[in-house]
């Protein structure tokens, strides 16, 4: 009774003081009270802080760092002046070795409390986290929202966690140079030609976002300006030829080189959304200057890259995350691979040179087109691509390639089809709410020798590497992977055998 009591009595803008003993999935601090827990962003594990409640739950709190009484050995001052104000980068006062030991604990601990398998099991399988030499710069893809302040200056910069209200960002360092020098160019193009930003609440307003990628093998830079275009005459094609372009921005001329004066500057671009929605681009591309795409390098492959196409963002590690994967997946070069959720096949495509034969699923149109587009540009002819939902499309062709062997006059039909309904290798690589049921289940009935998962939500790996493990599977490996430095994000790639 008399804890119940003392649990009731913390509410909102309570000021305590605490040692955090613990980080949560976000990086966020843990501090306890008597048994009461405080969440506290910003916070390191090791710290002493005051903190403010913001928010009181009969067992729970959380609450904004007001004060550092103690510092942790772990604590280091964030490189970015807004760090704590933008949200992106969680864990930028947290030293770089602390932050892969928070994360390579955070998989463990995932796959043994929600996946159910013995700690000291996890523990005897799981290789040491891949972290980066340099975690600075290592973004290829960004995308900043216009906007103005306060005093009606054109900012651009990223939301503040959980709303909608711009942060400006002069240099994001997780970025490349580059991002700073295009947004001066168009920001100070919309003041000179009196363009105003997109305005959420009316609707009005014309530039929403810039999207900037860049290749960082060859160089090249995309960059890709979504506007509330109204005009109400476009008719073109996405991907229109740059010659003849209507205007969409005005001075759009000008603005184009002003652009092309960026080093690299290979594809300048529009995308119209006039939807009020919380998507950034629109289906509708429009290429006012240079090619459609550019192209990069992974696994040594060259891929082209359009505005709406999925790409690793952080192309060294992706380098060494699908390294790992192949490693894994132990080629010998007659193996017959499926890939699902394959994107614009980087994993599919980087297998190809070491199977008898690929195939990759994904259910976005543009990407499986890219997908073939990349596989005749490289020259690999055993790679099949299928556009669809994996579990949808792994089910359908299981069924026809059975019904196939049926109507054969026999229980295995031709060697090619036994080969596609009993793949060696199934690699998965789900959105972060992990695999579908019924994928699961079809990859069951094909039974493969082996399971390559790669998986960017460790908590939803866990659950799904349970449900194949139940299934007739071994987990023979886990290791993760640092993509996203300074975040709470951590990718891993794990080894699953036939038993």
């Amino acid at each position: 009774m008399g804890k119940e009591k003392s649990l009731g009595q913390y509410q909102k803008d309570q000021m305590l003081t605490v040692e955090i003993t613990d980080i949560g999935n976000d990086g966020e601090g843990i501090g306890k009270i008597d048994g009461y827990t405080l969440f506290i962003k910003d916070a390191v594990i090791g710290d002493k802080v005051r903190a403010k409640i913001m928010k009181a739950k009969k067992n729970y709190a959380y609450a904004h760092l007001e004060e550092v009484v103690e510092k942790s050995p772990y604590r280091q001052e964030a490189k970015c002046p807004i760090a704590r104000q933008c949200g992106g980068c969680q864990l930028q006062n947290m030293t770089y070795e602390r932050q892969l030991e928070f994360k390579q604990n955070k998989v463990r601990n995932n796959i043994v409390r929600l996946g159910g398998f013995d700690a000291s099991f996890v523990d005897s399988i799981m290789e040491p986290i891949i972290g980066m030499d340099e975690p600075w710069r290592y973004r290829n893809k960004a995308q900043y929202p216009i906007g103005r302040n306060k005093d009606g200056k054109i900012v651009a910069g990223y939301y503040a966690g959980r709303t909608h209200s711009i942060i400006p960002v002069d240099d994001c360092l997780i970025g490349v140079a580059e991002n700073k020098e295009i947004l001066d160019v168009v920001i100070a193009h919309m003041e000179k030609f009196g363009i105003a930003p997109y305005d959420e609440v009316s609707g009005k307003g014309l530039v929403r976002h810039v999207l900037i990628r860049k290749g960082f093998t060859s160089g090249q830079i995309m960059v890709c300006l979504v506007i509330n275009y109204r005009d109400g005459k476009s008719g073109a094609t996405a991907g229109g030829s740059a010659d003849n372009a209507r205007e969409y921005i005005p001075g759009q001329q000008a603005l184009c080189e002003a652009l092309s004066g960026v080093t690299g500057m290979t594809s300048i671009s529009v995308s119209i959304n006039t939807e009020k929605t919380n998507v950034i681009m629109g289906l509708e591309i429009h290429t006012i200057r240079g090619k459609d795409t550019i192209t990069d390098t992974l696994k040594g492959l060259q891929f082209e890259i359009s505005p709406l196409s999925f790409y690793q963002v952080n192309p060294r590690q992706t380098d060494k995350l699908y390294g790992q994967a192949i490693e894994y997946a132990a080629l010998t070069g007659s193996e017959t691979v499926w890939d699902l959720y394959c994107g614009i096949g980087t994993i599919t495509l980087s297998m190809a040179g070491s199977a008898g034969k690929v195939y990759g699923v994904e259910i976005i149109p543009e990407a499986i087109e890219d997908a073939k587009n990349n596989a005749r540009n490289n020259g690999i002819k055993n790679a099949e691509f299928y556009c669809g939902k994996a579990e949808e499309v792994l089910p359908e062709f299981y069924e026809r390639l059975s019904k196939e062997a049926e109507s054969d006059g026999t229980t295995v039909g031709s060697e090619n089809n036994t080969k596609a309904l009993h793949p060696d290798v199934i690699v998965i690589d789900p959105p972060r709410k992990g695999c579908d049921e019924k994928c699961l289940e079809t990859m069951l009935k094909m039974s493969p020798s082996r399971i390559v998962y790669v998986s960017c939500d460790s908590a939803t790996l866990a659950r799904d590497l349970r449900i194949l493990c139940d299934g007739g599977y071994e987990l023979k490996k886990v290791r993760p992977c640092d993509m996203f430095p300074w975040s709470g994000h951590v990718e891993s790639v794990c080894l699953m055998s036939k038993v």
